[in-house]
């Protein structure tokens, strides 16, 4: 198959499959090895913002996932329902921050720099699939491991951890020095701060 071919195949799989296609799967589907199906899928993604389609394609975690372009939301916006949003919450934010930082991390160090208990905002963040169990710390009591989630970076526009806003200590974070004072994860698009929700 040539590379256009492949690009063509590409597409129909990623609009009828939905999630994020893990270009290790793709590969698999094409017996091609995973690095060129990352230059293909990327290409392709290229071609969608250089004739300004109005759909994209975007990565995160050498994911490949068809969207909408962000260009055009006003307009659907006009012939969808709105969908009702919940924002979330300061603490929410500051746990979410705290684990993107500093993933892996165990629940009694997201404590420490909060300076109070996060039990039901970790609960909360994980039915939001924005984190997950990463595995469990060799310390007394090996207690979990938590780290962000592939959701994660969809959901603020990340295509990978690398692109988070730096901090100049990361080692020191703090709630009062950095987390509130910078609003850390506000820098990515405000309205990915926002998540649909649906009624019960």
């Amino acid at each position: 198959m040539t590379n256009e071919s492949i690009k063509s195949a590409l597409e129909s799989i990623l609009f009828v499959w939905g999630d994020p296609l893990e270009a290790k799967t793709a590969a698999e589907l094409f017996n091609l090895p995973v690095g060129d199906m990352l230059h293909i899928l990327r290409e392709l993604a290229e071609d969608y913002e250089e004739r300004r389609s109005g759909l994209r394609i975007r990565e995160a975690d050498k994911a490949f996932q068809l969207c909408t372009n962000p260009e055009n939301d006003d307009y659907i916006s006009k012939l969808c329902t709105p969908v009702k949003e919940k924002r979330l919450s300061q603490a929410a934010l500051e746990v979410l921050a705290v684990v993107a930082y500093k993933q892996p991390v165990t629940k009694a160090q997201i404590d420490g720099v909060r300076g109070i208990r996060s039990d039901r905002v970790l609960e909360t963040l994980m039915k939001k699939d924005l984190i997950e169990e990463k595995g469990r710390s060799s310390g007394i009591g090996r207690p979990i491991l938590y780290g962000t989630t592939r959701n994660f970076l969809l959901t603020f526009g990340f295509e990978s951890l690398s692109e988070l806003p730096e901090l100049e200590d990361i080692g020191s974070l703090t709630l009062d020095d950095d987390l509130e004072g910078l609003d850390v994860l506000s820098q990515a698009d405000p309205d990915q701060l926002t998540l649909p929700i649906t009624e019960e």
